[in-house]
């Protein structure tokens, strides 16, 4: 695949070099390689929509049964583990995407501890938390965990580290130099790194000794990823070593992940957006097809992800995702990348029995950019006595459309700085050029608002007509 074999021989070995001055472990630097070797032989991290099949016929977590004391007994054997290394650059944020105020001043780390402690309280469980960081939001989402003194557990940290990775020169697979900023030389492996990661912080023993057995991994920005009792006590009576939750696929689902069954030796595998063929894109985005997504909420059993990583001297054996980019990724003209990923959703592939299971679409609800945190801050949602977000109406919910100019926090809170609208009445919004809302302002269906325009406080906006424009926000 490259013109030059050495070129990539002495890339890995530079690459192998720096991994070990950085501190990377025998197994992390096996895991590398791997995926090295599977990048360099031409893998495209692909599955042709020929080579699948539909996945139908789940359970359904609104059918499972359980007892108090099968939820509490389960729960006993339970973690659960966020990952937490994502930076909220795309919604024009410095630091951990955790730390923004996702509704009533609190933050997603606010609201997964409360969560927690609720079930704690309830169910008499040990349930310990942690977060799977990265170097650039540990140290934040510590100080705002500190706020929670009874979080953490006896014997275990609030928190560990993902590894790192050196990205590599999309032409010569060499690790890429860039002494402006020598930090984005490097990257994380994506979020499939949390199992080694587990093993190499020692946290997956000390779990085990702990006598938990399953672990709920979830993403921190996905405020309805809770610690579901049922599900844990259906694992336990069914005895599943790894599940993943979907939920029904909508229109506004087509670039989600989807599983499907590989038809070639039965298994279950993981469809991410980035795994597309070029030109099938149109299967992929199929909600009639593919009738669920991946939630990315997943259940694994701990006891069999030490063995398999043992057995396989921490090498899964998961599929790589390339991911091609920029080294400096606001900058469009910096040198071109491959940063060699996997997710951790492709586990469902290497464990032997793994299921899925279809839950309600409140157990999916991610806050990726300001137009979904829009919705969280309406008034189309509540927080249950127990931290749990709940919706306030049974009506799907409306199409919301900001545009660019509400696409970064800072210009979003400015133009909201009286909160959000009332959106209870809504199908649609759709904003467009400099707009600034004032207070208690209401939408009724299809709601259409051309800059630039200050929309009053109470004003009721409703039907397909464009707000008339006034002064700029």
């Amino acid at each position: 695949m490259w013109e030059d074999d050495d070129v990539s021989v002495d890339g890995l070995a530079e690459a192998v070099r720096r991994l070990q001055g950085r501190g990377a472990d025998d197994r992390s630097v096996a895991v590398f390689t791997d995926y090295y070797h599977q990048l360099e032989s031409g893998a495209l991290g692909t599955i042709p929509e020929a080579s699948i099949e539909p996945l139908v016929d789940l359970p359904r977590l609104d059918a499972v049964e359980a007892s108090e004391a099968d939820r509490a007994a389960a729960l006993r054997q339970v973690a659960v583990i966020k990952l937490n290394g994502g930076l909220g650059t795309s919604m024009g944020l410095a630091g951990p995407k955790s730390a923004l105020s996702v509704r009533d001043g609190l933050t997603f780390l606010d609201v997964i501890a409360r969560q927690v402690l609720a079930l704690r309280e309830r169910y008499a469980a040990p349930l310990p938390v942690i977060f799977m960081n990265s170097f650039r939001t540990d140290t934040e989402t510590e100080a705002i965990l500190a706020a929670y003194p009874d979080l953490p557990v006896r014997g275990l940290p609030l928190g560990f580290l993902q590894g790192a990775e050196p990205k590599l020169r999309a032409d010569t697979l060499a690790p890429v130099d860039w002494p402006a900023d020598p930090e984005l030389e490097w990257c994380p492996p994506g979020h499939g790194d949390v199992y080694l990661s587990l093993a190499r912080t020692g946290l997956l023993d000390s779990l085990r000794d702990m006598g938990i057995r399953y672990a709920f991994l979830s993403n921190a920005d996905n405020l309805g990823a809770t610690c579901d009792p049922d599900i844990a006590a259906w694992l336990l009576r069914e005895q599943v070593p790894y599940l993943a939750e979907v939920c029904t696929r909508t229109v506004n689902d087509r670039k989600g992940g989807h599983l499907a069954r590989r038809i070639s030796d039965g298994r279950i595998v993981l469809r991410d957006n980035a795994m597309v063929v070029p030109g099938e894109e149109h299967f992929f985005a199929d909600e009639t097809r593919h009738a669920t997504f991946h939630a990315n909420n997943l259940w694994v059993d701990l006891d069999v992800v030490a063995r398999m990583l043992d057995e396989r001297d921490g090498v899964l054996g998961l599929p790589i995702i390339v991911n091609r980019k920029t080294v400096d990724p606001t900058d469009k003209t910096s040198a071109k990348v491959i940063q060699i990923e996997c997710a951790m959703g492709t586990a469902i592939e290497a464990i032997d029995g793994s299921r899925a299971m279809h839950v309600p679409r409140s157990r999916f609800r991610p806050v990726k950019t300001t137009n979904e945190l829009t919705l969280v801050r309406s008034d189309l949602f509540r927080f249950e006595a127990d931290w749990r977000i709940a919706a306030t109406s049974e009506r799907p919910d409306p199409l919301i459309d900001l545009g660019p100019d509400f696409a970064f926090m800072p210009d979003f809170e400015r133009r909201f700085a009286a909160g959000v609208p009332s959106l209870r009445e809504c199908t649609s919004l759709r904003v467009r050029g400099d707009v600034t809302f004032g207070a208690d302002v209401t939408c009724r269906g299809d709601v259409v608002v051309e800059g630039p325009a200050l929309v009053p406080d109470g004003a009721v906006l409703g039907g397909q007509a464009a707000y008339p424009s006034g002064s700029g926000g």
